[in-house]
């Protein structure tokens, strides 16, 4: 038998990302068909799904993310400098952060997290607090932290973005994807994932 990444969790067994399907399986993507790229997000916000995060991760009001890329072409895709955006329905613009905004979180709820527009953050130091060592790296292991997609080939990992005191983060908001570049390093044109799409589906 094959436990679920809940399962696993609960067994103490640590993280154990998602299997990616295409970009096109999800309810909320963009499928840019001359381009031959596809993206798609997936948030964990209720449960059974945000089971999958420590509770007290939600409870500090990040909201996590399942991103994929997609790239059905014959040539890789660059994301080295893909900026997200995920905008509400109000026009708060927030934007992934980086694990060390995610301690300073969970150690002090208090601390504020919102960062300036950024691209996506990778993996850094860690921070020295009361988080531990288990939840650093299964946070970690979680982050989409992919650099480039190879041909025919789908890439993906959790954003996580600040959406505490926000009420509804995801009705009417939009996730905006830019700065993704071709083998040659054209810019492609931008991608929306449409939240309400997300919602629509549950």
């Amino acid at each position: 038998m094959t436990l679920s990444p809940l399962a696993l969790w609960a067994k103490g067994k640590g993280f154990e990302k998602p299997v990616a399907q295409p970009a096109r399986s999800y309810p909320a993507h963009d499928i840019h068909t001359d381009e031959k790229v596809g993206m798609a997000a997936d948030p964990y916000d209720v449960a059974p799904k945000s089971d999958l995060f420590p509770k007290n991760l939600i409870d500090a009001g990040f909201l996590p993310v399942f991103f994929v890329i997609s790239n059905d072409g014959d040539q890789p895709v660059s994301i080295a400098n893909v900026e997200i955006t995920l905008i509400t329905r109000h026009g708060s613009k927030l934007t992934p952060i980086a694990p060390d905004d995610i301690y300073r979180r969970l150690s002090n709820p208090q601390a504020n997290t919102h960062p300036a527009p950024s691209p996506i953050p990778l993996p850094r130091r860690k921070v020295k607090d009361t988080v531990s060592k288990k939840e650093m790296d299964d946070i970690e292991s979680a982050l989409f932290a992919a650099r480039a997609v190879e041909p025919h080939n789908t890439q993906s990992g959790f954003l996580f973005f600040d959406a505490g005191g926000i009420e509804q983060p995801l009705s009417g908001a939009s996730i905006e994807i830019t700065r993704v570049a071709d083998s040659n390093g054209h810019e492609l044109l931008y991608f929306e994932l449409p939240m309400d799409k997300y919602l629509n589906a549950k």
